[in-house]
């Protein structure tokens, strides 16, 4: 199995060998860049559009690529930074998804009240200020350090750690109004 940076190195050729190539990157990461761009936006059909959008900037810009990066870290970024200029331009807010169309009353307790929280969540973290979401989505889904999320933003350490302490605050306050 070629690693991704084989794959990378292929793609860039531009011929049927490299547009095969990049095709199994995007295989490989289409689902982790779709989770991204849904829970940043909440609405399925914009995520999906969103996350197409991300190969094809990515595809376009591989000559640009670093080759001695991990493709998926920054891929997974790729597709936070365009969520958050969506947001950002079209200053809407996101919509919850359509989860709730099963019948509740039929699920156990248990699974009932982790969808529920889980609802919660995700409205709560939906109402929030974009810059705000981007910064959770950065450092508890994607996983990255604050030096990271301070690079990947273009913005000062210092930032981050006041983004995220009032996110979590804003995040807290919300979830505890709804109980």
């Amino acid at each position: 199995m070629p690693t991704d940076r084989d794959l990378i190195l292929r793609a860039r050729r531009g011929d049927a060998e490299g547009r095969e190539a990049f095709g199994e990157l995007v295989t490989r990461y289409q689902t982790s860049v779709f989770n991204v761009c849904y829970r940043m936006l909440h609405e399925r059909g914009e995520a999906e559009d969103l996350a197409q959008e991300v190969f094809i900037r990515a595809y376009d810009r591989i000559h640009t690529f670093d080759i001695e990066r991990e493709f998926g870290p920054w891929i997974r970024r790729v597709a936070a930074n365009l969520c958050l200029n969506h947001l950002e331009g079209q200053k809407v807010t996101a919509e919850l998804d359509d989860e709730r169309d099963a019948d509740s009353a039929q699920l156990p307790e248990s699974v009932q009240e982790i969808r529920e929280r889980s609802e919660q969540i995700r409205g709560a973290l939906a109402s929030m200020p974009a810059h705000y979401r981007v910064v959770i989505e950065l450092r508890h889904y994607q996983e990255l350090s604050y030096e990271e999320i301070a690079e990947e933003l273009k913005i000062p350490l210092s930032d981050v750690k006041s983004h995220l302490f009032r996110a979590r605050k804003i995040l807290a306050e919300k979830l505890h109004a709804s109980n």
